[in-house]
């Protein structure tokens, strides 16, 4: 098991200009991290591969590991057209992650607004969703990928929905990126949905946030859950998240993976990441 820190975690510094990929790779390295998750954000490393080689320098020079190549993606469109063309640029990421020696992958799958996540939504937009990730991960496999879907986007983000997923495409090198957070943004319990799908889980996310349920807006920085509750983020270890009760599941289930810092809360992000980091360390040894 390694604890590392995705980009995303550090993105206010790299779009202020204070960190770049490189600089941040080296930040994580020298703040305790052990991978790097590569989240390219507004990056286009498709057409890069000087600096997709850069990055693969920077890492075995402060010796981390790269363990994922993570990107959005959204197979509800429109158009057959948009549909077929956006498996045709989530391919070509997968030939990035490739370049960039990583085993694991994350796109996305389906977003909506929430009101259109119904369950019957669900139903319709399934085979859709199913028949694009199968096309990836088939694709992947020549690299020996492993490609996966995370728990987010709202109509993509309950346990049992992630599942249906992950059985519909039915390939061994598909699987969940499993954020231990992102249930609550639908409403379920964080504990009781990692214990459900930490079976079918690639890699993990450590994410915390504070929650209130609320009848009214508790002001700036604060997001409406599915049913109108409210969560913010927070430094893993600080929220309302079980982290030491979900890090002892994720470790008695046998996980020997990734475990990727994903801060999002309101504090200055380098302080927060190094801080989740040591949290999710220290929390790991003692469950």
């Amino acid at each position: 098991m390694k604890v590392g820190l995705s980009t995303y975690s550090l993105s206010r510094a790299i779009s202020a200009g204070e960190l770049d990929i490189l600089s941040a790779i080296q930040w994580i390295a020298d703040n305790g991290g052990e991978h790097v998750e590569i989240s390219p954000s507004n990056i286009n490393l498709k057409t890069n591969d000087e600096f997709i080689k850069s990055i693969v320098a920077k890492t075995k020079e402060v010796n981390l590991d790269i363990s994922s190549y993570t990107i959005g993606a959204n197979f509800i469109q429109k158009t057959e057209k948009a549909y077929e063309e956006e498996i045709k640029r989530i391919k070509r990421e997968v030939d990035v992650a490739n370049a960039l020696g990583v085993k694991l992958m994350r796109h996305d799958a389906a977003s909506r607004p929430v009101e259109e996540t119904s369950v019957e939504q669900f139903d319709r937009d399934l085979p859709k969703c199913a028949a694009a990730c199968t096309q990836i991960a088939d694709y992947a496999k020549q690299y020996g990928i492993t490609t996966s879907v995370e728990n987010h986007g709202l109509h993509m983000q309950a346990a049992e929905r992630i599942q249906r997923l992950i059985l519909a495409v039915n390939r061994d090198n598909f699987k969940t990126t499993m954020d231990i957070g992102n249930f609550v943004c639908v409403d379920e319990t964080a504990l009781v949905s990692v214990k459900k799908n930490i079976k079918y889980a690639s890699m993990i996310h450590v994410k915390d946030f504070h929650l209130k349920d609320s009848a009214y807006n508790p002001g700036e920085g604060w997001v409406r859950t599915s049913a109108g509750n409210y969560w913010r983020g927070a430094i893993a270890g600080h929220g309302d998240i079980h982290l030491d009760l979900i890090l002892k599941v994720i470790k008695d289930a046998g996980f020997d993976g990734y475990l990727s810092i994903e801060f999002e809360g309101m504090e200055e992000c380098r302080l927060g990441s190094r801080i989740g980091m040591e949290n999710t360390k220290r929390l790991w040894e003692l469950a």
